[in-house]
């Protein structure tokens, strides 16, 4: 692992650039897994490079599809995810979860994040209700899983246990998250 971070070091900020650039499609094209890009960037760039590189990335990329949704609606949106993703778009887009900020940030904090941003886009949420929830989501998601990244190839057992504790309440918050939002759908199916 040194030699790869040695040879990851000689790159320069072509390392982080890479990283943002897979983990930012990933995002944007829905259907790729992002998480293993947070866990690569930890283990090759660090803690703390890791963490900038995938804040960033994910602020700029969850961003874009946000405004992609918002301002071009459902036919592009479809046409970039695919119809599978789509419906799950459409689930985040129709069950009101914009009016419960809390209920927002915990379901972007899930493994569902560019679907809800999409989704958030094509309910018309404020920028300015979004960002904020972003943001917090973000950094609290981001934090142990690129510190689980940095501790699994560190000799530091505390970032690695302090990472797992965070992986840990990071999935209590999803799956609260997750509980909230199926009564939240089953309650409106049982309105129409």
């Amino acid at each position: 692992m040194p030699q790869i971070r040695q040879s990851l070091g000689a790159m320069g900020v072509w390392a982080p650039i890479g990283i943002i650039l897979l983990r930012g499609v990933s995002i944007v094209l829905p259907a790729l897994p992002s998480t293993a890009y947070s866990l690569a960037a930890g283990a090759l760039l660090g803690f703390k490079t890791g963490f900038l590189t995938i804040v960033f990335t994910d602020i700029l990329a969850c961003s874009l599809a946000f405004c992609l949704a918002r301002q071009f609606g459902r036919g592009p949106v479809r046409r970039l995810v695919g119809g599978k993703a789509m419906s799950v778009v459409e689930r985040f887009s129709g069950s009101k979860v914009e009016s419960n900020f809390f209920l927002m940030t915990g379901l972007l904090m899930t493994g569902f994040f560019d679907f809800v941003s999409y989704g958030l886009g094509i309910a018309g949420t404020p920028l300015k209700r979004f960002l904020p929830a972003l943001f917090l989501s973000v950094f609290m998601s981001d934090l142990p899983i690129v510190a689980l990244g940095a501790g699994i190839f560190d000799s530091g057992k505390s970032t690695l246990v302090a990472a797992v504790v965070g992986v840990f309440i990071l999935a209590f918050i999803q799956s609260m998250a997750r509980q909230r939002f199926s009564l939240l759908n089953r309650s409106d199916n049982l309105k129409i």
